[in-house]
């Protein structure tokens, strides 16, 4: 006897529109559009999650330029003098120094360019 498969395909599609359910239009609706958006949403989501971590990197690069400017240095030269004196912080870290605690920032930049 042959065996239908209708419950369990309705299962699957299911949960693709599932997935899908804030996309506008016929995305959310069609099957075959469905999943078609989800593999584009995919990709998009990966390519992305690297740009992220390019974009806070520019970000930090900037605070730090930003906060150093002012002290008569410029960020090239300050990340210069950090790794001649092989001081290991990072940018992120760096960043916050300059954003939360401006003073810490400032000896720091004072004890590394002198």
């Amino acid at each position: 006897m042959r065996v239908k498969g209708g419950a369990t395909t309705r299962q699957r599609r299911k949960v693709t529109k599932k997935r899908v359910s804030g996309a506008w239009g016929t995305k959310h609706t069609s099957y075959k559009i469905a999943r078609q958006t989800l593999l584009r949403s995919a990709d998009y989501a990966y390519r992305d999650r690297k740009a992220r971590k390019r974009d806070f990197r520019k970000l930090w690069n900037l605070r730090i330029n930003a906060a150093i400017r002012p002290l008569g240095y410029n960020y090239s030269t300050f990340i210069n003098a950090l790794h001649k004196k092989n001081i290991a912080i990072n940018r992120k870290m760096l960043s916050e120094l300059a954003i939360n605690h401006p003073e810490e920032f400032k000896a720091l930049v004072q004890q590394v360019m002198k």
